[in-house]
C-alpha cells in the first residue's frame, strides 16, 4: 500500500492514488508503449494525406497515390491493434487499483476505533469504498491514459506544425494561451463543487441506509411522508449541487469551442494566402489544418479531463481521510501476549472521555473484582455504564488511570489475546447473514457440531433451533431477521459461551426473552461461572440478577456513587432504592410459585 505521508488535498491524494498502480508496472509500461504508438499513427496520417495529394494527385500518379495509401491502411490497422491494447491493459491496471484500494479501506475500517464510528456516518463509509473508489478507478484506466495521450499529441502536432511552416504556426497558436485561461479559470470553479457533490452523495447514501435499516420503526410510527421529504431534501440539494457543475461547464467550454474555431479560420486565411503566392502546397495546408485539430482537440480534451482530475482528486481525498484516520486503539510496540487468566479486574483511578469531547464520561473509578465474581452494573441512563465495561476489551482506552487483568495493564497486552479471552453479549444481538450454526461459531469457526450445540443448549437455544426448517442448517437473514428478539440475543449469548470466556459482560443481554426464559438463562450461566470460575460484568434491568450479584456498583454521572452488595446498598444508599423503585424489573409470578419481589424490594 502506498505510504500514509501527510494528508493532501485534491491532486495530492489523487497522486497518491496513482502510486498503487507500481504494483502493475507491466500493464502500466504496455499501455504507456501503446500510447506512444497510437499517438504516433496518429500524428503520421496528415502527413501521408498531404504527401497523397501533392505527389499522387495534383502529379497524377497513381502509383505514389497507391503506396500512400496502402501507408495509410497500415497505419489504421496499427492505430487499431495498439489502441485495443493501450485499453486493455491500462483497464487491468485500474482495476488491480480499485482492488487495492478496496481492500485497503476495508482492512483499515475493520481496525479503526469505536471512537471513529461514534463521529462517521457508516453511509459515508460504504460512499467512500464503492462511489470514490470507482471514480479513482475510472480516472487511474482511462483517464491516465487519455492525459497523457492528450500531452503526446499536443506537443507532437506543435512541433510538426513548426516543422511545415513556422510563421503559420505562431499565428494557429495565437489562441492557445487564451483557451489555457479558460481552462485554468474552469478547473478553479470546479474543484470545489465536485467535493460538494461526493460529500452530498454520502450523506444521501447515509440517509438511505438508515432507513432501510429502520423500516420497521418507520411504518410502525407512520413516518413514511416525513422520511420521503428528507430523503427528498438530501436529493434536492445532490440535484442542485450537479445542476451548478452543469453551468460551470456550460459558461466555459462554448468559448474554448470559439476559440478553437478561430484558430482554424485563421490556417485557412493565411495559409489560404501561402498557398496563393506558392509558399505553401495544398497538401501541406491540409496537412497543416488537420495537424492543428490533433493539437486542440487534447488541449479540450485536457480541459474535459481536469472535470474529471477533480472528481477523481476529491474522492481521492475522501479515500485517504479514512486510510489516514488514526488508530486509537492498538497494540504497542512491545506488547505481549495475556497469559491464560483467572480474571482479578482492577479499575485503578480510571477516568475517561471520547476523543474530542471536552467532558468526562468516567471520572476516577477505583474497585476491585476477585475472580469468579458476578458484578452488576446499575445507574441512570447516560451514566456510562456501558462506557465501564467497554474499557475492559479496550473498545476504548482510558484517558487517566489503568484497567488491569490480574495485574496485566490491558494497554500492555496485544488485543488479540486479550479479547479472545473475553465473551461480550450487547444489548442489540447483532447477526450475521448465514447458518445458525456459522453465527454461533462466529468466535470460534473450528468449533465441533457437539461445542455449537452445548453452547446453544446452555443459552436455552436447543429447542427453537432444533424446530427450525433444518436446525442448525437454516439460513437467516441480514441481522437476524426470521428471528425473535428473544431467539437472536440467545443465538448472541451462545456465541459469547462457545469461546469459554474467562471474563464475560452481559449487557443487559437478556432484556428481550421471557422471564422464565432469562432465569433459565441464568441458572446456566451461574452454573458456568462458578463451574469454571468465570468472572462475570453485568448490565442488568431485572432484580434477580441485582440481587444474586457478588458486587453491586451504582454509577451516577460518571462517578461511583454507591458500591456493595445487595444487602448492603438496600440499608446504605438512597440512589440503589430510587433505582430499584424505578428502573428494575421484577420478575413476574410463575406458574404454582410465589411473587418474586426480591424480598421487599418492588414498589
Amino acid at each position: 500500500m502506498a505510504g500514509r505521508d501527510e494528508q493532501q488535498p485534491g491532486t495530492g491524494a489523487l497522486w497518491r492514488a496513482l502510486a498503487f498502480l507500481r504494483s502493475y508496472k507491466r500493464e502500466s509500461i504496455g499501455a504507456a508503449v501503446a500510447l506512444m504508438l497510437v499517438s504516433g499513427a496518429n500524428l503520421l496520417a496528415p502527413l501521408l494525406v498531404g504527401r497523397a495529394i501533392d505527389d499522387g494527385i495534383a502529379q497524377r500518379r497513381p502509383d505514389v497515390l497507391f503506396v500512400v495509401v496502402g501507408g495509410l491502411v497500415g497505419v489504421a490497422l496499427a492505430r487499431g491493434l495498439f489502441t485495443f491494447l493501450q485499453g486493455y491493459l491500462a483497464e487491468r491496471a485500474s482495476q488491480g487499483v480499485a482492488y487495492d484500494l478496496r481492500d485497503a479501506l476495508f482492512e483499515r475500517i475493520e481496525r479503526l476505533s469505536f471512537s471513529y464510528y461514534d463521529r462517521v456516518q457508516t453511509g459515508q463509509l460504504v460512499q467512500r469504498i464503492t462511489n470514490d473508489v470507482e471514480q479513482v478507478r475510472s480516472f487511474a484506466g482511462s483517464g491516465v491514459v487519455q492525459l497523457a495521450n492528450a500531452f503526446v499529441m499536443l506537443f507532437g502536432a506543435a512541433a510538426l506544425l513548426f516543422y511545415l511552416d513556422p510563421t503559420l504556426a505562431l499565428v494557429a497558436l495565437a489562441v492557445v494561451p487564451l483557451i489555457a485561461l479558460l481552462l485554468v479559470r474552469f478547473v478553479r470553479l470546479i474543484r470545489p463543487l465536485f467535493q460538494q457533490v461526493q460529500q452530498t452523495l454520502g450523506r444521501l447514501n447515509s440517509v438511505l441506509q438508515e432507513d432501510l435499516s429502520g423500516v420497521r420503526v418507520i411504518r410502525a410510527f407512520a413516518r413514511e411522508d416525513y422520511e420521503t421529504a428528507r430523503y427528498g431534501a438530501v436529493n434536492d440539494e445532490l440535484l442542485d449541487k450537479n445542476l451548478q457543475t452543469v453551468q460551470v461547464f456550460s459558461n466555459n467550454f462554448p468559448f474554448v469551442f470559439l476559440l478553437a474555431n478561430l484558430g482554424t479560420l485563421a490556417i485557412v486565411w493565411f495559409g489560404g494566402w501561402q498557398v496563393i503566392n506558392d509558399r505553401l502546397s495544398i497538401g501541406e495546408l491540409v496537412a497543416f489544418n488537420t495537424l492543428l485539430g490533433f493539437m486542440l482537440f487534447p488541449i479540450l480534451t485536457i480541459g474535459f479531463l481536469s472535470a474529471n482530475i477533480s472528481r477523481a482528486g476529491a474522492s481521492a481525498n475522501r479515500v485517504f481521510e479514512v486510510l489516514d484516520a488514526p488508530l486509537e486503539v492498538t497494540d504497542k510496540p512491545d506488547a505481549h501476549p495475556l497469559p491464560p487468566i483467572h480474571c482479578r479486574v482492577e479499575f485503578d483511578g480510571v477516568s475517561f472521555r471520547y476523543p474530542g469531547s471536552g467532558r468526562e464520561v468516567l471520572s476516577d473509578i477505583n474497585f476491585a473484582v476477585e475472580p469468579g465474581s458476578t458484578v452488576a452494573i446499575l445507574g441512570t441512563t447516560g451514566s456510562g455504564k456501558s462506557t465501564l465495561v467497554n474499557l475492559l476489551p479496550r473498545f476504548y482506552d482510558v484517558t487517566n488511570g489503568a484497567v488491569r487483568l490480574d495485574g496485566h495493564d490491558v494497554r500492555d497486552v496485544t488485543l488479540s489475546s486479550l479479547r479472545s479471552q473475553i465473551g461480550i453479549v450487547l444489548q442489540e444481538a447483532r447477526l450475521f447473514s448465514g447458518t445458525v450454526r456459522d453465527n454461533i461459531a462466529f468466535g470460534k469457526p473450528d468449533a465441533t457440531e457437539d461445542e455449537v450445540r452445548a453452547a446453544a443448549e446452555a443459552a436455552q437455544a436447543g429447542d427453537f433451533v432444533h424446530a427450525l426448517p433444518e436446525g442448525y442448517g437454516t439460513v437467516i437473514g441480514e441481522r437476524g431477521v426470521g428471528l425473535s428478539g428473544g431467539q437472536r440475543q440467545r443465538i448472541a449469548i451462545a456465541r459469547a459461551l462457545l469461546v469459554d470466556p474467562r471474563l464475560l459482560i452481559l449487557d443487559d443481554s437478556t432484556s428481550a426473552v421471557d422471564a422464565e426464559t432469562e432465569a433459565a438463562i441464568q441458572e446456566t450461566l451461574d452454573h458456568l461461572m462458578r463451574e469454571k470460575h468465570r468472572t462475570v460484568f453485568v448490565i442488568a434491568q431485572r432484580i434477580s440478577t441485582v440481587r444474586d450479584a457478588d458486587l453491586i456498583i451504582i454509577v451516577d454521572e460518571g462517578t461511583i456513587a454507591a458500591m456493595g452488595t445487595h444487602e448492603e446498598l438496600r440499608r446504605d444508599s438512597e440512589l440503589y432504592n430510587e433505582i430499584l423503585g424505578s428502573q428494575l424489573v421484577a420478575e413476574p409470578v410463575a406458574a404454582g410459585g410465589t411473587p418474586d419481589s426480591t424480598r421487599g424490594d418492588t414498589p
